[in-house]
């Protein structure tokens, strides 16, 4: 594959990044070749993941660099969390001029960067309170807690009693309570006993969630795009549906907005795209702009204000090193033009997956700058697939064993799509 780039309005070209390897770099390497690299990663860290053959040293916008200076084109980046491209100068210089400052006071005393973080982030997403987390699980986690405690103090429902619906096939973390509630039975085995409380009904199905509803119901907590489950757009007029439903019935919607949302799908939250706004919203990867783990819970103050000191809490949520990328984030996000260039690049995106079904490609799904790539039944496997890629200098990830998860930096140009789904095409048409 041909590494040419155009330079992005939004953020520097990645040409030369190969070029701009420091002294420093260098040197840390000693020398080691990528083999020698993934034997250490073998050999002393837990088998929790399984990385393809590549060991990345260098990165800059929509580009990677490996130890051996080849460069690849980034579709995955970072699972949404690299929405605005490998080091982008904003968020870098917002990092480094922290980093000179402090970074850390736990939240045992006040700091000049929190009370500006979520009031900015609670105006850019129209929401009244911010929880400031770390992990896109500790958010969930949180938000699970906190619909909790509202069921109890302000809804009635009996202690012990509360429940939580939640969708199959979904995946909002890897911690103990929220595997109870997969149905990926990788995820689940031999890691129970199982926390209680949830409900699990079909994703797309609103009369499934309507019958699911009890006295003790407290929220309903759904992705609008399933990611993990292979970039799963739900029927039109799904969200809109439960909105009602949980207005109908007292109980809370919380909407897992930490892959699909902050410009992902075109719009600053997808649900955003069915007019729905969540009581509330989970955010994660993105918010800490590819640098540092931010998440935070945003929503309404009355269900947010039932917290009280002592009752959660996190040394490094809301840190000023995370604040501070995090409000340079906010910034970016704030002029509208990564939602705009997820909306334009998507569209031709898909447009262009779609040309390849019947050519290796039975389904292609998504929004935005977001899509799964359903490999045919005749075509590869998914890891052999993304092998493959690996060979033709585009990074991307399998899911789900049939799908290709494409989801590149937002900073991406039209040419380099265009390179990255002819790769996709000779790899899945052959």
């Amino acid at each position: 594959m041909t590494a040419t780039t155009e330079n992005s309005a939004i953020s520097p070209s990645a040409t030369g990044a190969a070029e701009t390897h420091s002294a420093a770099a260098g040197t840390a390497q000693a020398g080691l070749a990528a083999a020698e690299h993934i034997a250490l990663d073998e050999q002393w860290s837990t088998h929790n993941y399984h990385p393809l053959p590549v060991v990345i040293a260098e990165a800059q916008g929509a580009w990677v660099t490996d130890v051996h200076g080849r460069r690849y084109l980034d579709l995955l980046a970072g699972y949404s969390a690299l929405n605005f491209g490998h080091r982008h100068p904003d968020l870098v210089a917002a990092a480094v001029e922290q980093l000179g400052r402090v970074t850390l006071t736990s939240r045992a005393f006040h700091h000049d960067q929190l009370g500006l973080f979520c009031r900015e982030l609670a105006e850019l997403t129209e929401t009244e309170l911010v929880l400031p987390m770390n992990s896109g699980a500790e958010a969930v986690e949180s938000a699970v807690k906190v619909a909790r405690k509202w069921a109890y103090q302000v809804k009635g429902v009996p202690d012990g009693r509360a429940e939580i619906i939640v969708a199959g096939s979904n995946f909002h973390g890897r911690t103990t309570t929220i595997v109870s509630f997969s149905t990926d039975p990788t995820a689940r085995a031999d890691f129970g006993p199982f926390t209680p409380g949830f409900v699990v009904v079909d994703y797309g199905s609103a009369q499934a969630v309507a019958e699911a509803i009890t006295e003790h119901t407290a929220a309903v907590l759904v992705e609008p795009i399933q990611g993990e489950a292979g970039v799963v757009v739900p029927p039109a007029g799904y969200l809109a549906e439960l909105r009602r439903i949980c207005d109908d019935n007292g109980v809370l919607l919380i909407a897992d907005e930490i892959q699909s949302g902050l410009a992902r799908t075109g719009e600053l939250l997808a649900s955003s795209a069915d007019g729905v706004r969540a009581d509330l919203y989970t955010l994660g990867k993105a918010l800490g702009g590819g640098i540092v783990p931010v998440s935070a819970v945003v929503g309404r103050r009355e269900v947010l204000g039932v917290l009280r000191p002592g009752e959660h809490g996190s040394t490094f949520g809301g840190n000023p090193l995370a604040c501070a990328v995090g409000r340079a984030v906010i910034r970016l996000l704030a002029t509208g033009e990564y939602q705009q260039r997820s909306r334009e690049l998507g569209a031709h995106l898909h447009r262009r997956l779609g040309e390849l079904v019947g050519h290796g490609v039975s389904a292609v799904r998504g929004r935005g700058l977001w899509a799964g790539v359903e490999i045919a039944p005749e075509g590869p496997a998914g890891r052999a697939a993304t092998a493959a890629l690996l060979e033709r200098g585009v990074l991307c990830k399998e899911t789900q064993d049939t799908t290709l998860r494409i989801a590149p930096p937002l900073v991406i140009t039209e040419s380099e799509l265009d390179e990255g789904v002819d790769a996709v095409g000779e790899v899945l048409s052959r």
